[in-house]
């Protein structure tokens, strides 16, 4: 039996050696975050984070993806909605069908993680997966405000990171 880490977990999976990704979370595993959107690795829906790189399931065969590399889905993204790139794309009203929103919150997520601070140009260029809703001005939106946030947590961290010196070396 094959192994994945999933969000987290190790799990065991059945297929044949060219059965995508997808299906295997889809089916197997009960993930159905992630979506079947167009099956040629265009549209983005099906997108999940393989070691933190956006990847695009419906072409990746399960078999081509090692137990030693970590699998995050929209699922394992935060357990309750709360991070950030999610908390953006609520409170800006993202989705109107929201087929393809998860993809899009997932490449959005490793865009962040790369580029904190992200420019329009570098948006564009990343985020290349479609909406057939054309919600693309939201999504630029929401990841910017998704970007704050994001820095905003970091310099609060940063702030109390107190410094522990012992009586004699000060």
């Amino acid at each position: 039996m094959a192994k994945l880490n999933v969000n987290g977990k190790v799990v065991d999976y059945t297929a044949d050696e060219g059965t995508p990704l997808l299906w295997v979370l889809r089916e197997q595993l009960g993930m159905t975050g992630t979506k079947y959107g167009c099956g040629i690795a265009l549209c983005g829906a099906c997108t999940v984070h393989i070691d933190g790189v956006p990847t695009r399931s419906c072409v990746r065969p399960a078999s081509t993806v090692k137990a030693a590399e970590k699998i995050v889905t929209i699922e394992g993204l935060s357990k309750d909605g709360t991070h950030p790139v999610q908390k953006a794309w609520v409170a800006l009203d993202v989705p109107q069908c929201g087929f393809c929103q998860s993809g899009m919150i997932m490449t959005a997520t490793a865009l962040l993680k790369a580029t904190p601070n992200p420019s329009d140009k570098q948006i564009d260029a990343a985020m290349t997966n479609i909406c057939r809703c054309g919600t693309y001005n939201r999504v630029r939106t929401a990841i910017k405000a998704a970007a704050k946030e994001m820095a905003g947590a970091k310099k609060v961290a940063n702030a109390l990171n107190i410094q522990h010196v012992n009586a004699g070396e000060a």
